[in-house]
């Protein structure tokens, strides 16, 4: 399955992220980190739930509502679920010991000049590429 880039959908998602993140900053004083706004859910701190439930249920609302303006998703996946589980897993454990996810230090961070998140990203991509020539070119795994 080869996925074709469409560059005008994907320059409106970075802008209309961009702007959810600076509202976020705006309104509640807050960094739109995904992971961060998730675990502080929990344990739930009476008078800052509120934001962050509305952000949380936000992201599969949002995704609902695409689904239906245009009449689906074109999202597939071929992995085993057992995989997905144990990706998310890994994805989730990284995000803690990482101080933060991709949307915390990628889209927050570097638009606020933060050293630290500059540093985050250029380890996630550095690991993204090397995840990937591993996968296609010394595991002869192609694409799945």
């Amino acid at each position: 399955m080869s996925p074709a880039f469409a560059p005008w959908a994907a320059l409106g998602g970075g802008m209309l992220i961009g702007l959810a993140s600076l509202l976020l900053l705006v309104t509640v004083g807050r960094i739109a980190g995904v992971s961060g706004i998730a675990a502080g859910l929990l344990p739930p701190r009476l008078g800052d739930i509120g934001w962050r439930l509305a952000f949380v249920l936000g992201l599969p609302a949002g995704a609902a509502v695409w689904a239906l303006g245009v009449g689906g998703l074109s999202v597939a996946s071929h992995a085993a679920p057992w995989r997905l589980i144990l990706a998310g897993l890994l994805v989730g454990i990284g995000t803690r010991v990482g101080s933060g996810c991709t949307s915390g230090h990628g889209v927050c961070g570097l638009g606020r000049g933060s050293p630290r998140s500059l540093a985050a990203v250029l380890v996630f991509m550095a690991v993204a590429m090397l995840s990937v020539f591993v996968r296609r070119h010394l595991l002869h795994g192609g694409v799945s």
